[in-house]
């Protein structure tokens, strides 16, 4: 298929289905033209999200083998959608803060919240965890409640993450620790034309 037709799909694509997304995935924002098309971004997570009802109440795709618990505690920027990916367990009882552009491996968990030791059905209060724009956090990657990213920052794949992060660094490990810097993210994320206006 030449750049053309490509390019033709894409805008029949928006013109047809982009409601249809807007409408069923309010906190969705993606540059306007993802790599994703919109009636792919319907089949693959809103049948079994919105009609069959896993994770039904998220407004945002979720895979159908994640879970997002709390996600009225989750607070969003655009271009970062937590459990999009296969496998992931995001709990936010204590509530999670996340910038912009973050992208999240498959089977990443984000745990806001512990156990208390005396009571197993009741959370221990914590800070939320906090996740800075421009991160890649790696496939099978466990943060734990009260962690800060920082800007700028990947989260190797296997890693434990139980002390902050500073921004601009490469971390990995168990437990997390940083291996070196990170030079700064190439495309400056506010100027990426988005599918919906996008209000903090």
């Amino acid at each position: 298929m030449n750049a053309r037709a490509k390019k033709i799909i894409r805008v029949v694509d928006r013109l047809l289905f982009s409601w249809i997304v807007w409408l069923v995935y309010p906190k969705y924002h993606r540059p306007i033209y993802s790599y994703q098309l919109n009636i792919k971004i319907l089949l693959r997570y809103g049948i079994l999200q919105k009609i069959v009802g896993f994770n039904r109440s998220v407004p945002w795709p979720v895979h159908f083998t994640s879970t997002v618990v709390g996600h009225e505690k989750i607070e969003k920027e655009y271009m970062c959608d937590p459990g999009d990916t296969p496998g992931c367990y995001i709990q936010a009882y204590n509530g999670i803060k996340i910038g912009s552009n973050v992208e999240f491996g498959a089977g990443v968990k984000i745990i806001s919240a512990n156990h208390a030791e005396e009571d197993y059905s009741r959370h221990v209060h914590d800070s939320p965890v906090q996740i800075g724009s421009n991160v890649w956090i790696g496939a099978n990657s466990v943060i734990l409640p009260g962690i800060c990213i920082g800007d700028n920052v990947i989260i190797g794949a296997g890693s434990v993450v139980s002390k902050n992060i500073p921004a601009d660094t490469v971390a990995a490990g168990i437990p997390c620790r940083p291996l070196r810097a990170k030079l700064p993210y190439a495309i400056e994320t506010k100027k990426i034309k988005l599918n919906r206006k996008f209000i903090s």
